[in-house]
């Protein structure tokens, strides 16, 4: 049987790293017998031992080593997506179920302030009547446009939603509120739209008729405007890609700047924070696409796998299980660290129809989400690339070896993406047909990985293991127990199927919250999965290879995996001859 939490017994143990030189650098088991290497600096010391189990208890016979794992392509793994990190405030998940979230509504429907908007105006008079009745075990109760069941939002309409979002002298919204319909809101408007409709609510709110008078209002409420703004442009910086949007923000600078000093200056900070974010962003971007056109490049195939032997493979490059995990792992959270929490979102929300809007900020919407995807698809290939290279049968008996303890210690670290991303390499028909090579490797540890991250039962096991590294980071008593790297594309997956699940609207027109407290709930946990910094040291040579070096394509690792162990049908030698005519008439054209 399998053990109830998969890190029962296991990170209570874990090994306390150091970099006390004074201690012995262990022998890797993959390196091989030439002279050893100089020990490099600021490295983790800690020996790592190969037979080191992490489980408790052996793990069932995994599904995934059956006869039929030689069909598993690698399509069938892959997700696309049809689908320097800022402060956040929500370092802490505090968006509840929405059955138990607390809001301010009531108080927000009896405050007072003249010169309200008449839809404000129709909430308060409704608020002095309010409609509750018995609902189940709750109380549920409207006032004006806005629905509530114990004292949770559950529904409302779009207007009241961006009125309920307008601070005013004696009023803020609540911060999860905030961030729900600042995230969410996109599915039925435009960021531009809904900035411009607040800000001139906000100044709207404020006119008397006396130009005295509302400059002194005016004054009051800007310290609060310049929150909200602050907020949206910590939490959604990205949305200020759209230059749109940033003449919005300057227009509001200047109207603040014509009431109160100290709020215009909390503005021009916020704006100079917001364009260092974009552009560490747009350097980001640029560094992704090099590193990506470097990568393009093909590296040898049919004709040169003799001499594709000579090039530099992972073990030569780094043969220590745990170091290669830990770089990884700052792979993963530098690129998590730039994608927007509204990109998840914006997978599956409504086109914008100025789409085509040409601007200095204009960007693909969710393309640092599609860049981490891409980087999931990248390691799988490069995993299976470094197996399928190998001309000797032993040298690819041990590099799948080093890629278990690799996906091990990826485990133990929290860093469940790259884990995934291994087991699917491993798991490509070119790489799982490699039954001679196969033969030479103890599989046990590598059964137990993939049962782990089985996607039986809506992917059970993975999600109880989630669970286990998630308390283990609320309760850390060191940045690196505080990892938590998701499998992305099930979080993705989830995220689209809660979004198609449940209506966005209410037969009465209006604004399903309930769905919208959802979503917020799970982006906002991975807000705080993001901004954990990495702990490692970064080694720069394993880091470019790792994102740099050429992979095989799909077909070339299916030649590749024939030219290491022959074909074992009439099937296969068809393939390797269709395969190897078209490669080659493609390199020739090239």
């Amino acid at each position: 049987m399998p053990p109830t939490t998969p890190y029962a017994g296991k990170f209570s143990s874990c090994t306390t790293y150091s970099n006390n030189n004074n201690h012995p650098q262990p022998q890797s088991p993959y390196r091989s017998n030439t002279a050893p290497k100089p020990a490099r600096e600021n490295v983790y010391n800690g020996a790592y031992i190969a037979a080191e189990n992490p489980y408790d208890v052996p793990q069932p016979h995994c599904v995934y080593r059956s006869s039929s794992v030689s069909s598993v392509t690698a399509r069938e793994h892959h997700y696309s997506s049809g689908c320097f990190v800022s402060d956040n405030p929500y370092s802490s998940p505090q968006l509840r179920s929405p059955r138990q979230h607390s809001t301010s509504c009531p108080g927000r429907a009896s405050r007072h302030t003249s010169g309200s908007s008449s839809s404000e105006q129709s909430c308060r008079n409704n608020a002095a009547a309010v409609k509750a009745r018995l609902y189940g075990h709750g109380i549920t109760a409207s006032y004006g446009e806005m629905c509530y069941h114990d004292n949770s939002l559950v529904s409302a309409s779009l207007e009241a939603l961006i009125q309920h979002l307008v601070p005013t002298v004696d009023y803020y919204p609540d911060r999860s509120y905030v961030f729900t319909f600042l995230l969410s809101s996109r599915l039925f408007l435009h960021p531009y739209e809904l900035m411009t409709r607040v800000c001139h609510l906000c100044v709207e709110q404020q006119r008397s008729g006396d130009a005295l008078l509302d400059k002194i209002r005016f004054r009051e409420v800007a310290p609060k405007l310049v929150q909200l703004l602050t907020e949206w442009t910590e939490t959604f910086p990205y949305d200020f890609r759209d230059e749109r949007m940033m003449r919005c923000l300057k227009d509001m600078t200047h109207h603040v700047a014509r009431g109160d000093e100290y709020s215009w200056r909390a503005m021009q900070q916020m704006t100079q924070r917001l364009i260092k974010r974009l552009s560490a962003l747009g350097q980001y971007e640029e560094a992704v696409a090099a590193l990506n056109a470097v990568a393009m490049e093909r590296p040898a195939s049919l004709k040169s796998k003799q001499a594709s032997a000579q090039r530099s493979d992972v073990l030569s490059v780094c043969d220590d299980p745990f170091i290669l995990a830990q770089q990884l792992t700052h792979i993963e959270l530098d690129r998590l660290s730039f994608i927007g929490p509204e990109e998840f979102i914006q997978t599956f929300a409504m086109k914008d129809p100025l789409e085509n809007h040409k601007g200095f900020f204009r960007k693909r919407k969710t393309s640092n989400l599609e860049a981490y995807v891409n980087w999931f698809n990248r390691l799988s290939y490069l995993v299976a690339t470094e197996i399928c290279m190998p001309v000797k049968k032993k040298h690819r008996a041990r590099i799948i070896e080093f890629f278990i303890d690799v996906a091990q210690e990826c485990f133990n670290i929290g860093n469940f993406n790259s884990l995934m991303a291994i087991i699917t390499g491993m798991n490509m028909s070119p790489v799982s047909r490699l039954k001679k090579t196969w033969g030479k490797v103890n599989t046990d540890k590598f059964e137990i990985l993939e049962h782990q991250m089985d996607p039986s039962s809506n992917f059970s096991n993975y999600r109880t293991a989630l669970r286990g590294a998630t308390q283990r980071s609320e309760t850390a008593h060191s940045s690196q127990e505080k990892i938590v790297i998701p499998f992305f594309s099930l979080l993705i997956k989830d995220i689209y199927f809660l979004n198609e699940g449940c209506a966005s609207r209410l037969p009465n027109g209006h604004i399903n919250f309930e769905k919208l407290w959802e979503l917020a709930k799970q982006v906002s946990e991975f807000l705080v999965w993001r901004q954990v910094v990495c702990p490692f040291d970064r080694d720069r040579r394993i880091l470019q290879y790792l994102v740099t070096t050429p992979v095989f394509s799909e077909d070339e690792l299916h030649l590749a995996s024939y030219e290491s162990e022959g074909p074992e049908n009439n099937m296969e030698k068809d393939s390797r001859r269709s395969l190897r005519s078209s490669l080659l008439h493609r390199e020739n054209r090239s």
